[in-house]
């Protein structure tokens, strides 16, 4: 019943399969639906997090750049105030001074390009620059400037006050090491010089050098702005002014920091929100699923039923069609058994053909040897008459060398028939070998069962086998001492003969099968080895399989190594094998000496 098709088993394997192929379907579009449900509100919450955070981004943009107007505007006014203040006492007569001062050498400095590829001026042209600016704050008009300047700025938010002049050299500041650098090349200076118009911009500072020393994380505002004459239109200069904004842009920082919080904690309850819908879709999508499955496997428990009732239909069936296969392995052993035959009547023509002709031939060689046996005879009678006549007859006596050679010749032919009637007599044996060996392997002249030495129906065996095998083939035994067992030596015979032909098949030009036996307490092992081309590893498993074969269409029933399996377990034994590719096989069969232990 093992060979018999598993209805049963291969039904609960591809209904699992394609329940599980439609489980994991619906599992996918589920998740695929509440995926997409959960992308929708993520997308939502993503989108109302971007609109609350573009609100606070640009609320404090705005109120960035309305704190940098309005300082601005401011450090305006104070330009306009210090202008009118220190025009005529202070700032006319420091600017009438400082054209002593020339700046023409150091501006005709070359600059140097530092490794970034921008120019820059070389330590020469800035010594040169310094020199310059220690000469401004010798005049005589710089240190009257200085100290109104200074004092103006007391208790203010200005942290520095600078002045440039048209050429964009710093004539004035607050800090004193910057009085005569060249900032031509600064945007600040030029849109205030060049254009007349004021321009802020917000920095942080780590270290700030100040009026009131050096003072650390600041936010400033610098603004350049364009010193125009009073009375007048004119632009006489630029004053760069910064403004300490820090406590402002605290302010801000903390109006943007509760803004923050509060979309925050909107985002916190959108999502919580969303968690919640979240599970509510997941927790009726499970309960869909539980539906599912319940009924997949109410439609399997109902499939189930009908394919065992089919199941015991089909082993019944199999059991019916066990004679059908036991006449097909019947049939097989006919075959191998017509095989042998025509191997035996091969090998019996050509002993026959040689004893007719020596037959012939020693037939012959005797009508000779009876003709001079009876020439011997006369001539011998004819002789003796002669000497009683005497020696005055007519007749002489026959030559003494020619008797001889005819005697010789005779005996000649008498040895040579004497060899070619025992060649008959040794193609007659062999003919009664034949005979007997083919008589011991199909046993039709013994009961059923009875006690057989393996050794003996081993070695008819191989006797037979090499009449059907290719003669490249080498066919060796290594027998060892058997004890004889109860068997169906027809059926065992039917067996290994199977399998040296299996073999030889496996064998392609030339090569060797190695036959042995070997004995231990319990069973008796018959080793049929080849050095074929081996099997397969995808193969091995399906070997004993019924109507499995690699031969092809027209070749093979696929019944040999099935049935050859199945006369080893109704005698108790079994059959092993081990096989590699390129090496070969060795089929084991295992035979109980002791059949009823």
């Amino acid at each position: 019943m093992s060979n018999y098709f598993r209805l049963t088993r291969y039904f609960t394997v591809t209904s699992l399969v394609a329940f599980g192929v439609v489980a994991a379907t619906l599992m996918v579009f589920e998740h695929r639906q509440s995926t997409f449900f959960q992308e929708v509100q993520a997308n939502e919450a993503q989108t109302l997090s971007g609109i609350q955070t573009d609100f606070v981004t640009r609320a404090d943009a705005v109120a960035r750049r309305d704190l940098l107007a309005v300082n601005e505007q401011g450090n305006v006014n104070l330009t306009r105030l210090f202008s009118n203040a220190l025009w005529t006492s202070d700032l006319t007569p420091y600017l009438a001074e400082i054209g002593s001062v020339d700046f023409a050498p150091c501006k005709a400095m070359p600059d140097a390009v530092n490794a970034q590829g921008k120019p820059g001026a070389t330590p020469e042209k800035k010594a040169c620059f310094k020199e310059a600016g220690t000469k401004l704050q010798a005049l005589d008009s710089f240190a009257p400037l200085d100290a109104r300047v200074r004092e103006a700025m007391q208790g203010s938010t200005i942290f520095k006050i600078k002045v440039y002049d048209l050429s964009g050299i710093t004539v004035y500041s607050t800090e004193l090491a910057q009085i005569g650098e060249d900032k031509s090349g600064s945007a600040g200076w030029k849109s205030a010089a060049h254009e007349g118009k004021a321009i802020s911009e917000l920095t942080f500072r780590d270290k700030f050098s100040a009026l009131q020393g050096v003072v650390e994380n600041r936010d400033l505002i610098a603004s350049y702005l364009p010193v125009i004459e009073p009375g007048s239109q004119k632009t006489v200069g630029v004053f760069e002014v910064y403004a300490d904004v820090t406590p402002f842009l605290g302010q801000i920082k903390a109006t943007s920091g509760e803004f923050k919080e509060v979309a925050l904690a909107n985002q916190t309850r959108l999502a919580e929100q969303a968690a919640s819908n979240h599970q509510q879709v997941q927790s009726s999508s499970n309960q869909q699923l539980i539906i599912v499955a319940g009924l997949l496997a109410l439609l399997y428990v109902v499939l189930l039923s009908i394919v065992r009732r089919a199941q015991t239909v089909i082993e019944r069936q199999a059991r019916e069609s066990d004679a059908t296969k036991q006449r097909l392995a019947q049939s097989e052993k006919m075959t191998s058994l017509g095989q042998m035959v025509a191997g035996v009547a091969h090998q019996l023509n050509t002993p026959l053909a040689f004893s007719k002709n020596n037959v012939l031939m020693s037939i012959q060689a005797l009508d000779q040897l009876e003709g001079a046996v009876h020439r011997q005879i006369r001539h011998s009678m004819c002789q003796s008459e002669v000497a009683h006549i005497g020696s005055d007859t007519l007749m002489e006596p026959m030559d003494e060398d020619h008797l001889a050679r005819e005697l010789a010749s005779a005996m000649l032919e008498v040895r040579e028939a004497r060899e070619m009637l025992s060649d008959v007599l040794m193609g007659m044996g062999q003919m009664n070998e034949l005979v007997d060996n083919l008589r011991s392997f199909t046993r039709l002249d013994r009961a059923h069962t009875t006690e057989v030495n393996l050794n003996t129906a081993l070695g008819t065996v191989c006797y037979i086998a090499k009449t059907v095998i290719s003669t490249k083939i080498t066919l060796e035994q290594a027998f060892q001492p058997l004890p004889a067992i109860e068997c169906n030596v027809s059926q065992l015979n039917q067996v290994f003969l199977n399998l040296i032909n299996n073999a030889a098949q496996a064998i392609q030009g030339t090569g060797t099968i190695t036959v042995s036996t070997q004995v231990d307490p319990r069973f008796i092992t018959v080793s049929i080895r080849d050095t074929g081309a081996g099997i397969p590893a995808d193969v091995m498993p399906r070997i004993f399989e019924a109507y499995f074969t690699t031969k092809p269409d027209g070749e093979g029933t696929g019944l040999g190594l099935a049935i050859a399996r199945n006369i080893v377990e109704e005698h108790g034994g079994d059959i092993q094998v081990s096989s590699e590719v390129g090496l070969g096989t060795e089929f084991r069969v295992r035979l109980p000496i002791d059949k009823a232990a």
